[in-house]
């Protein structure tokens, strides 16, 4: 009785709108009830021991890959945007971008969209194409 009687004597104090006529509860489970229950501070893990990094030997170095730098000849069409001397598929997509940046074909709203001008519509054949689909409409005019 006396640890109740503590335990209610300490939670009082700590509500200040709780009256000061009420009674100390008469039951241990009681008290537990009226006093606010506290949360058990969790048990602090120990870090787990931080291993050495294993150190990977120099890799080779890495070659280019021969598809990309093989210089391909634009059709006709193309090449009256980027240019008639073979060009491999990456420059030609850069002087694309180069051109369109230019001549400001970006969508306003929508800056994954190009609108084609005179030139690019024989090239994409449609007025209005996504930088994705760019590189695959690019692949039909080069050779």
């Amino acid at each position: 009785m006396a640890t109740a009687k503590k335990t209610a004597a300490k939670a009082a104090p700590a509500k200040k709108a709780a009256p000061a006529k009420k009674a100390a509860p008469a039951t241990k489970v009681a008290a537990k009830a009226a006093a606010p229950a506290k949360k058990a501070a969790p048990a602090k893990k120990a870090a787990p021991a931080k291993k050495a990094a294993a150190k990977k030997a120099p890799a080779a170095k890495r070659t280019v890959n021969a598809a990309f730098m093989k210089a391909l000849t634009p059709s006709p069409a193309l090449g009256a945007v980027v240019g008639a001397t073979p060009l491999p598929r990456t420059e030609v997509v850069s002087k694309l971008w180069v051109y369109i940046k230019k001549n400001k074909l970006q969508d306003a709203v929508n800056k994954r969209l190009i609108n084609a001008d005179a030139k690019l519509k024989e090239v994409f054949g449609k007025a209005q194409v996504s930088m994705f689909e760019m590189a695959g409409l690019i692949g039909k005019h080069l050779k």
